[in-house]
């Protein structure tokens, strides 16, 4: 079975779906740290060294193993040629 076959199989347990769905955020911000850094053609060690930090460091943020704060994403926005910008949306999955 390929990962996709047992990802479409998994999500159809309400429990899995529903905690997949829970962590989309999260999924979406490690996606554009990644793709920010990619686009400015930097390694994590470049993204490390031009935030004085450890590429470890930088490892666990693109993983989502670590709770950074507005400041570190800034910093990391800035290092990579970006910006940060907070959006507020309504969230529809709480109006049904």
């Amino acid at each position: 079975m390929s990962f996709k076959q047992f990802k479409q199989k998994a999500l159809k347990n309400p429990e899995v779906r529903q905690e997949y769905d829970a962590l989309e955020e999260e999924f979406s911000l490690i996606d554009q740290l990644i793709s920010m850094r990619t686009q400015a053609g930097l390694t994590q060690e470049d993204v490390a060294k031009k935030l004085g930090t450890n590429k470890s460091n930088i490892s666990r943020l693109e993983r989502g193993r670590s709770n950074p704060s507005w400041e570190t994403l800034n910093k990391y926005a800035a290092a990579c040629g970006f910006r940060v910008k907070l959006e507020a949306v309504e969230d529809d999955r709480t109006s049904a």
